[in-house]
């Protein structure tokens, strides 16, 4: 799972990717705005802050670095790239594929004893 974190004016911006089902989340101050399914390497979320000014959300992935950025525009400018490499992603991928081997050693002890 990928996370970009913002505060913008008055509300607490967070945008979840997650590289194993391709869900993305958009939350302000806590509530979700938007939600899509993405396996490409771009994508863009348009939703209204509290303050009912339009704020989009771009996503990008690097395929050749495999750098995410996270673009946050206010009212059609840039405000600011927040970026994650792929040492973070890395780091997500390990903690999936750990839980995953977990759940199936689980799931087999449970077999065996039943």
């Amino acid at each position: 799972m990928t996370k970009f974190t913002y505060h913008l004016n008055q509300d607490n911006i967070e945008l979840q990717a997650s590289n194993w089902c391709g869900l993305e989340r958009v939350f302000i101050n806590g509530k979700m705005v938007s939600r899509k399914f993405n396996f490409g390497l771009q994508s863009m979320h348009d939703v209204l802050l509290n303050n009912g000014k339009k704020c989009r959300f771009q996503l990008v992935v690097d395929p050749q670095t495999e750098l995410v950025s996270c673009r946050i525009y206010k009212q059609n400018q840039l405000v600011t790239i927040l970026k994650q490499g792929k040492k973070q992603l890395q780091q997500s991928q390990l903690l999936i594929e750990t839980t995953l081997v977990i759940v199936f050693i689980g799931m087999l002890s449970l077999y065996w004893l039943g």
